[in-house]
């Protein structure tokens, strides 16, 4: 069984903290994401202890849930936030967060989202191309700004995760390769409106062991001591994120035990000087949500027997995208035994990937609410409305208490900016 910390049994029912998931699906109706404030809050802790004493700069990476009320409780906490478009930096200021703190990625930064950021003041563009380099030195002396930059770096390090989510190696659209950055750096030099301020490296996602960032970590010194010689002077060094999550088995390397190995190989190095950036995203929300949803129907064949829930690959496609597994809860557990049936959970869209989980043994009937776990990062952000299908609510819980923060899309609301043609 995995259940994540602020989600358990209390009297046989499944709770988000002290709320049952049972009150959740009647008052809101399913599918329904779930997040956990304390969650939250625990996730941001274990950065910030981390970091004690040192200068740690945490920047969400907020495409993986990017919630505004999500965001508003990062922003309190003092976190910053890696965006990678124009959008999620209007997102984070309605929120309230600080555009100082704002690392700007992402390889195909339009003109519009360059201007947007120089305009908020953010702390830092992660330029990815030497293209990207030229435009944004462009806008900033026509706007009469220096815009702070940062090269990010490919060091063609394995991070030992799944080909769609890895973003280190040569083979990946991320970054420059590390041996061309000092040429870059010192075309940077010659540009008056631009100031360079750090260097930037992100490997991968769902990355549950430290070896590849130290091995990352080995090539950026080298680096960073090259640009020192060459009258380039960082400010920070941004390792990106990328910490994995438990979904099964896993045991995911904590912030600590990353933290604690850089910081004893940068004071090696006298590099102690250098403030970090981190850019975790999935280890900051994965574990505070779930999806419930309620099962439509079983249907028993000879080859397989599956149960049809009403969430499906619009509300998460994970499983169908990357073949992610995803705990699965009963709310109202019955005892399983050696006959019961194994059931593939699928959806009602009309497509044959449209599915959640596969051969689960699961003491099912219909009506039944199952939570899907681990369902707070890369889920509700990635979600669509395929088949018409509006999305989902999203609740948050403290405590006893319960906050919509997103009201489930009326059907209308689907299609009222489409224009029918003349008659």
């Amino acid at each position: 069984m995995t259940v994540a910390p602020h989600f358990q049994f209390h009297h046989r029912t499944l709770h988000a903290e002290q709320v049952p998931l049972t009150e959740l699906a009647e008052q809101f109706g399913t599918p329904l994401y779930v997040y956990s404030r304390h969650a939250l809050r625990d996730a941001w802790e274990s950065y910030r202890i981390a970091g004690q004493g040192r200068k740690l700069l945490v920047c969400y990476g907020m495409k993986a849930n990017s919630n505004l009320a999500v965001l508003q409780e990062f922003a309190q906490l003092g976190t910053g936030f890696d965006i990678v478009s124009g959008g999620e930096l209007a997102r984070v200021l309605a929120a309230g967060g600080d555009p100082s703190k704002v690392v700007f990625s992402g390889v195909g930064k339009q003109v519009w989202e360059i201007e947007a950021a120089l305009q908020a003041g953010v702390k830092c563009f992660n330029v990815e191309s030497e293209g990207e380099l030229e435009r944004i030195a462009e806008i900033a002396a026509r706007m009469g700004k220096r815009a702070p930059i940062s090269l990010r770096v490919n060091p063609d390090v394995d991070a030992h995760t799944h080909p769609y989510i890895s973003t280190g190696l040569k083979d990946n659209k991320f970054g420059v390769p590390i041996e061309h950055a000092p040429a870059i750096y010192a075309r940077a030099q010659q540009l008056e409106s631009l100031l360079i301020t750090g260097v930037d490296c992100h490997i991968g996602s769902q990355i549950t062991e430290i070896s590849p960032y130290l091995d990352a970590l080995d090539k950026l010194i080298k680096l960073i001591k090259q640009l020192q010689a060459q009258g380039v002077q960082l400010e920070h060094l941004d390792l990106g994120g990328g910490l994995g999550i438990r979904y099964t088995d896993e045991t995911p390397a904590t912030p600590s035990d990353l933290l604690s190995h850089v910081f004893v190989a940068l004071d090696e190095h006298q590099l102690g000087h250098l403030e970090i950036v981190l850019e975790p995203g999935r280890s900051m929300v994965g574990n505070a949500g779930v999806l419930l949803t309620r099962v439509e129907y079983l249907k028993h064949g000879d080859g397989k027997n599956f149960a049809i829930i009403d969430a499906a690959m619009n509300d998460l496609i994970r499983p169908t995208l990357y073949d992610a597994w995803h705990s699965v809860e009963a709310v109202e557990p019955r005892p399983v035994n050696p006959d019961t049936p194994v059931y593939d959970l699928v959806g009602p869209i009309c497509e044959s990937g449209d599915w959640i989980a596969r051969d689960r043994q699961l003491a099912l009937a219909p009506d039944d609410l199952l939570a899907i776990m681990s369902a707070g990062a890369y889920a509700f952000t990635m979600s669509s409305q395929y088949n018409t299908r509006p999305r989902a609510a999203e609740v948050m819980v403290d405590g006893s208490t319960v906050h919509l923060i997103r009201p489930r899309e009326e059907l209308a609301s689907l299609f009222a900016s489409e224009r029918l043609l003349p008659k």
